[in-house]
């Protein structure tokens, strides 16, 4: 009885030291073989996909609306320029009535000066409202027509505002007032001599004088309002339709037959940036292609929760 049970204790040993690791060795490795086949060697079968349907360009009808070209632009309220005061007589400066730095009103007296010939005095008058700096005369100088003689910063203001270039065609033919809201400031008024400029580095923009009874402040933030044409009951097409945009430009009709569209020129008028008016070339109820050759239409961004906190947003392009 004895032997029997050391025999039953040994038999245990041997299958807790040597049989079960290696079973579950064997276990293990046919496990990962199995996971190396999955990932690295799956069973392919070849499909045949043959396409259902194609990508299409989109077809819009040429219809009737209004357009309105009105733009608004960001900007700040500026001081005009200083600029230099050259003398107009020669003479000797008798008197000197202004200190560096001075405010002025227009017509105020700067100077006394005793002109050579005829001899007589005249007095040199501020020619408007302003700052006098740089002062170049003293009493007992001589002066002569054309140097120098004062700076002048006027008490003259101006709205400054910048503006895309791709805007730029926009603003041919602009009006000579614009509508000006100050941040904080009097009720909207009217700028007037409105002009683009554009730098030597291509910084565009538009710039008005502010009225001389507008109370304001250089500094001050402001948007400009400009309205540059408006037309009813005209064709008009979206602009991702037509190359060009300011004055002429082209269209592709669609004759609906399959056939590629024709390359068609076109007058355009008045664009708002999203619409723009057909003034010769197409036909009401005409169809064309929505977007030019090689235009990419932006796709509106979808966005949904994978997981309950976290959100996955997706976007495209279609052509």
């Amino acid at each position: 009885m004895r032997q029997s049970g050391a025999f039953g204790k040994a038999a245990v040993i041997v299958w807790r030291r040597w049989i079960l690791p290696i079973l579950l060795v064997l276990v293990l490795g046919a496990s990962a073989a199995a996971l190396v086949k999955i990932a690295f060697f799956p069973d392919r079968t070849e499909a045949s996909v043959s396409p259902e349907a194609g990508v299409t360009d989109p077809v819009i009808a040429v219809e009737r609306g209004s357009v309105v070209n009105a733009l608004s632009l960001s900007g700040n309220v500026a001081r005009d320029e200083e600029y230099s005061v050259r003398g107009e007589i020669n003479g000797t400066v008798t008197a000197v009535h202004i200190g560096e730095g001075a405010a002025v009103a227009a017509g105020q007296v700067l100077f006394t000066v005793k002109q050579d010939d005829p001899r007589k005095d005249i007095d040199i008058l501020a020619p408007e409202a302003g700052e006098v700096t740089d002062l170049a005369l003293v009493k007992g100088q001589v002066t002569s027509v054309g140097s120098e003689i004062y700076t002048l910063t006027p008490a003259r203001y101006h709205l400054l505002a910048t503006v895309e270039p791709v805007q730029l065609y926009r603003l041919v033919n602009a009006p000579a007032e614009a509508s000006v809201t100050i941040t904080g400031g009097p009720a909207p008024f009217t700028c007037t001599g409105v002009r683009v400029q554009v730098t030597a580095e291509g910084t565009a923009s538009v710039r008005c004088a502010i009225p001389a009874d507008q109370v304001v402040f250089a500094g001050l933030p402001a948007t400009l309002d400009l309205a540059l044409g408006q037309v009813d009951d005209a064709l008009v097409i979206p602009v991702t339709a037509v190359t060009g945009g300011a004055g002429t430009g082209k269209v592709w009709v669609d004759a609906g037959d399959g056939a590629e569209p024709e390359e068609r020129a076109v007058t355009l008028g008045v664009n708002d940036g999203t619409v723009v008016e057909v003034v010769e070339g197409l036909a009401e109820g005409d169809s064309i292609r929505q977007f030019v050759p090689g235009f990419i239409a932006p796709v509106e961004e979808v966005c949904y929760e994978v997981s309950p906190g976290v959100e996955q947003c997706e976007s495209g392009t279609s052509w």
